[in-house]
């Protein structure tokens, strides 16, 4: 991450030691396994024979590698499905409650949150591409990207929103047999559309980078209302802040064909990255400032189905309706939206660290 030693007061080594330090205090925690998406039977990978060990499966299965209570949790890098316990809800709710207390302070706050393209820009700066690996697990778990880059797929728009420096564009490309598809890469950064564009894989005749703020006024150049196949979304929503939720949702919906889908993925509560910020770093509830000064917010589950279907929408009983105001915004059909538990381990140190990530597929009606 981009670091700056007179605007923001911890740098990156530093959170590099507090993410050791609370993976260290996990590991001595105890672990739960979640029972409820066990089988009875004893799995195939526990043969260790290489043609069951498969670490990914079905989309929105999010693996089959299930830790049961006999299990050595050090045995792999990864287990699926594992669901925290008590204990460690309570530790991650007292790190919330130490974050409340010590909250970014108000000239902070505003520094952050009215030039967010600012930190972007230095971010890439200093993280060119890099810093990111391809998302190559991408078409696995959302097959639509595996269609509309078949040969015989036909005139297909994609859209990616918060592109970064192309790491998930480039690969898609890579595997693109469909000589009518057009992929439009948009980021918030110049910088980050800069580093897309000085790639050697980059082709306007199949791609096309542009800065596009998507919680902006306008569509992205080059698309008009109704136009796109599908739209990426990929740890993106969380940069934004929660008062820029509504618009972003309005416009991924004004530039979706009827019909069109949404393939979103981002950071749910709870996850290490949240449980482990430290005093200083608390913009509101569940939202956060990095040490590289990009912001992070952490969904719940029925939050992120509520604001994509339009429901959070809805005025309440104490809100008057004005005349001719609809009663709700329902945008989109929620058609997956599924939790992506897991557990890292890394062996040679000891340490266990839990990842909570959400991934959707939404459709616009």
């Amino acid at each position: 991450m981009a670091s700056d030693a007179v605007a923001v007061p911890v740098a990156h080594q530093a959170d590099k030691q507090q993410d050791m330090e609370l993976a260290a205090e996990i590991s001595s925690l105890e672990i739960t396994p979640d029972i409820e998406s066990q089988p009875r039977q004893e799995q195939p990978y526990r043969s260790h024979d290489p043609n069951h060990n498969q670490k990914r499966s079905d989309p929105f299965q999010f693996g089959s590698r299930l830790l049961q209570q006999t299990d050595d949790v050090f045995e792999f890098n990864a287990w699926d499905h594992v669901e925290t316990d008590d204990t460690y809800k309570e530790y991650a709710e007292q790190q919330y409650a130490m974050q409340r207390v010590s909250p970014v302070s108000d000239f902070d706050k505003y520094r952050f949150n009215s030039d967010p393209a600012k930190w972007w820009n230095l971010f890439y700066k200093n993280n060119t591409s890099n810093f990111f690996k391809d998302r190559k697990w991408l078409q696995q778990e959302f097959p639509i990207l595996e269609k509309v880059t078949e040969e015989d797929a036909g005139p297909i728009t994609l859209l990616e929103i918060g592109a970064g420096a192309g790491n998930t564009a480039f690969p898609i490309l890579t595997k693109n047999k469909n000589p009518l598809l057009k992929l439009h890469a948009c980021d918030f950064s110049k910088k980050a559309v800069e580093v897309m564009r000085a790639h050697e894989s980059y082709k306007t005749d199949t791609m096309q980078a542009d800065v596009w703020d998507v919680a902006g006024d306008e569509l992205p150049p080059g698309l008009k209302e109704g136009s796109v196949d599908v739209a990426l979304m990929v740890f993106i929503f969380s940069a934004l802040s929660p008062l820029q939720w509504r618009k972003a949702v309005q416009n991924v919906y004004r530039v979706l064909k009827p019909g069109g889908e949404v393939c979103f993925r981002d950071y749910g509560r709870g996850d290490l990255a949240q449980v482990r910020f430290r005093k200083g770093r608390y913009l509101d509830e569940n939202f956060y400032i990095r040490g590289d000064g990009t912001r992070v917010y952490f969904f719940d589950k029925d939050e992120l189905a509520d604001i994509w279907s339009g429901q959070a929408d809805e005025p309440s009983d104490a809100e008057p309706v004005t005349e001719g105001k609809p009663t709700t915004h329902a945008y989109f059909e929620i058609e997956n939206l599924g939790v992506d538990r897991r557990l890292l381990v890394n062996r040679a140190k000891r340490l266990k660290m839990y990842r909570c990530w959400l991934q959707g597929r939404f459709r616009k009606k």
